[in-house]
């Protein structure tokens, strides 16, 4: 069997449809006398141009037989008819057919070369000016960048969409710029896998050992880490990880190193004399937050107020009575302004939290309430009976004028409030809370609610902890049990978890349940029942929108990968009645429960006759519908309406089946969780005890008691590099929030040399 693509070449007849954004297109090519349509990431094509492709003949519902590309190369028209073609198609702006006639005539098979090479030439040509001469040639100069740097990706099967987005980012200059430092491919907005780039710098005799290849590998290996929770990596750690990766010598690594440093393309900090390396946007994201939480400190009141009658006044009205620590809590909150409130499950954070907004409001002052996520922010809403939104959201997403996604509100646009309340706080990264604190007012109370138990933050930085570690942030933590949640088997299992005591495994009666097994496939097997059959005849459960479950990891007969594509199978199979389109990892069809995996600012949604945009990272919906013609798919994420084109449905997975990382922030009617061996670099407490919070009404445990207790007795969760809390309490004596510091030690941090063992253990 032949398994190598089909090679066809074209001239292309009709565009029937583009994308300008995605590069993908749907062409009619003249293949030789024959009319075929061609499907694929085509660019910015345009009618006369020659293509030559290489991909595979499929059959399409409504359209018939087309040639889905795989790969493209483009050949700019060389006859008078395909040029006259391609120019009257408005592939120049500034020139239509008119015009395109007349240029064609002068300069016939020569004119794209003349546009591109002697512009000024047009001015030949009766009836253009030398001003319009200047215009086309200006219009000419983007569009044979663009081409010219798809050309030269295309040669290394590099999708259109890098090119597209290289030439957003760098403007006419880009293959200037490529041909100097193909690792430019690596920076933000491109993107581009660090291997890929090293294949087209080798191909350009790039020395292994250059500057630009090592300061690229090493902001990959930052980048990577980053998205491992890292906000930096202990300089001896990086060198090693770095000399292996790059297959490069120690003095060159520290030779780029230094030239990186001087160029502030990383940054150090010195750490009980230790140097830590970071990339540009988290340094400045921790510093400006260390310096900002100690302005906010030096601004809030030194000692509490006397605020009894108020409270006692709020006992009244909703007839509760609160326990010390809550009155605490409430004091602290309204006198001083900076406050952190933690604390596990049935300890009444709800209730305080309540109260202050209350007292907050009675004194006249405007509160704001906000989320990481969006379920986050409607359950806030939920218990509060007050409107949260987003983090996201509250900022407002906007773009500059490099077309980059920033926040409308900032320090020169700062929220619109007096008293900021973040929920979900161990949801939240150093990066968004950067520009979060660079929305709030000097003067503006922040009241931050979170479990310091649960898992930190998917992105960077280990805030909420670092906050409560340092010192500088006054915290309430509520622990007693209020008597209504001890009658809650996961409440009390949960601040077992939490205080190193094993769960009760033994109760049949309430709803905490455990079910043992020891062979993967039949807790397979098990939880597929529970879900499709068992629970929901039970309690009259809906198995898709009630039940959740949570696995430790994405590998394995037990991880989301292969339990997502069991329960789609189970719940949702496929049929005649329904539309599907298979991706990479999944089919995605009519139905189906999904999750999007990471924020999209651009998606437009709407919610009855509200519209806006942002879908992220988290957010769970259900598809109600994929077109296979048009190729889109409406999902529904809690009542917002989004159109995904299929390109997009990449940042989608199922969602039957999701990682507790991913639920964090969620509360789910009906949780089951299979814990077995297996997964020992995610066996640790805080994991199993979020997992467990993640359940409002039952939690199932299928699996090995021996592997609970594993998770109980590892307190050591992997550690995440971060100097926050050492520039939280490092003393200065000014305050620069517009670049990079001095680098003094900080003698009071308590980290030590298992930093490192800590790390290559993973």
């Amino acid at each position: 069997m032949n398994d190598r693509p089909l090679h066809i070449e074209g001239t292309v007849e009709n565009i029937l449809y583009k994308n300008e954004e995605n590069g993908y297109a749907v062409v009619d090519l003249d293949a030789g006398g024959e009319l075929i349509t061609a499907v694929g990431d085509l660019g910015d094509v345009e009618e006369g141009e020659g293509l030559i492709l290489e991909g595979e003949y499929t059959a399409h519902k409504k359209f018939g037989t087309q040639f889905r590309a795989v790969y493209c190369e483009r050949k700019l028209p060389d006859t008078v008819v395909n040029i006259e073609k391609y120019l009257a198609s408005g592939a120049i702006k500034g020139i239509g057919p008119g015009l395109a006639k007349k240029i064609v005539s002068v300069f016939g098979e020569t004119t794209l070369d003349v546009i591109e090479n002697d512009p000024h030439r047009l001015c030949e040509i009766k009836g253009i000016s030398s001003s319009k001469c200047e215009e086309i040639a200006a219009e000419a100069k983007k569009i044979f960048s663009l081409r010219c740097i798809m050309s030269f990706l295309s040669q290394y099967d590099i999708k259109s969409q890098y090119a597209m987005n290289t030439y957003k980012k760098f403007g006419g200059d880009a293959m200037e710029l490529l041909k100097v430092n193909p690792y430019l491919l690596c920076g933000d907005d491109i993107e581009l896998e660090f291997e890929k780039a090293d294949s087209i710098a080798f191909d350009m005799h790039f020395e292994r050992n250059s500057d630009k290849r090592i300061i690229a590998g090493i902001q990959y290996i930052l980048k990577v880490n980053a998205s491992a929770g890292h906000s930096c990596l202990p300089l001896v750690i990086l060198c090693d990880k770095a000399q292996s990766f790059l297959g490069v010598s120690e003095s060159d690594f520290y030779s780029a190193y230094n030239y990186a440093l001087d160029e502030h393309e990383l940054f150090e900090y010195w750490k009980v004399r230790r140097e830590y390396v970071y990339l540009p946007d988290y340094f400045y994201a921790e510093q400006f937050i260390a310096d900002r939480i100690n302005i906010l400190h030096n601004f809030s009141s030194p000692e509490d107020f006397n605020y009894d009658a108020l409270i006692d006044i709020e006992e009244e009205e909703h007839a509760i009575k609160y326990e010390e620590l809550q009155r605490q809590a409430i004091t602290s909150a309204v006198s001083r302004g900076l406050m952190i409130l933690t604390g596990g499950p049935g300890t009444g954070k709800t209730t305080t939290l309540n109260a202050i907004i209350s007292i907050f409001e009675k004194k006249g002052l405007r509160v704001l309430l906000a989320a990481p996520t969006g379920r986050a922010a409607k359950r806030m809403s939920d218990l509060t009976g007050y409107e949260a939104k987003t983090i996201h959201r509250l900022l407002e997403v906007v773009y500059d004028s490099g077309g980059r996604t920033t926040f409308a509100h900032n320090e020169n646009n700062p929220l619109d409030c007096d008293v900021l309340v973040v929920d979900e706080m161990s949801m939240v990264d150093v990066i968004l809370f950067e520009k979060l604190l660079r929305a709030v007012r000097l003067g503006c109370k922040l009241i931050m609610v979170g479990d310091s138990d649960q898992l930190p933050s998917v992105g960077a930085g280990n805030l909420l902890s670092d906050l409560i570690d340092s010192g500088r942030v006054t915290v309430i933590a509520l622990k007693e049990i209020f008597r209504q949640a001890q009658k809650s088997c996961i409440v009390t299992n949960a601040h077992k978890i939490v205080s190193g005591e094993y769960p009760d495994l033994t109760r049949k009666d309430n709803d905490f349940f455990f079910f043992k097994r020891s062979d993967p496939l039949m807790a397979a097997a098990l939880v597929s029942d529970l879900s499709q059959k068992r629970l929901p005849a039970a309690y009259d459960l809906d198995p898709i929108n009630d039940i959740q479950i949570l696995c430790p990891s994405r590998k394995g007969v037990l991880g989301t990968v292969e339990l997502n594509r069991l329960l789609q199978e189970k719940l949702n199979p496929s049929s005649t009645d329904k539309q599907e389109h298979k991706g990479y990892l999944y089919v995605f069809r009519d139905g189906d429960k999904v999750m999007q995996t990471r924020n999209n600012y651009d998606i437009v949604w709407r919610k009855g006759e509200e519209q806006g945009t942002g879908i992220y990272n988290g957010d769970i919906g259900r598809i109600l519908s994929v077109n296979n013609t048009d190729r889109f798919a409406t999902i529904d994420f809690d009542g917002k309406i989004a159109v995904y084109t299929f390109d997009l449905l990449t940042q989608l997975e199922l969602a039957y089946a999701v990682t507790v990382h991913k639920s964090q922030g969620c509360e789910f009617e009906v949780v089951i969780m299979p814990v077995m061996s297996g997964f020992n670099r995610l066996a640790y407490r805080s994991l199993l005890y979020t997992a467990v919070t993640r359940a409002k009404k039952m939690l199932i445990i299928i699996g090995q008691e021996e592997e609970i207790h594993k998770m109980v007795d590892n307190n050591r969760s992997a550690r995440r590099y971060s100097c926050l809390k050492a520039m939280l309490c490092e003393p200065r004596s000014d305050i620069d929030n517009s670049g990079p510091s001095s680098f003094p030690f900080a003698e009071n941090d308590n980290d030590t040399d298992t930093e490192r063992k800590d790390f290559e253990n993973g």
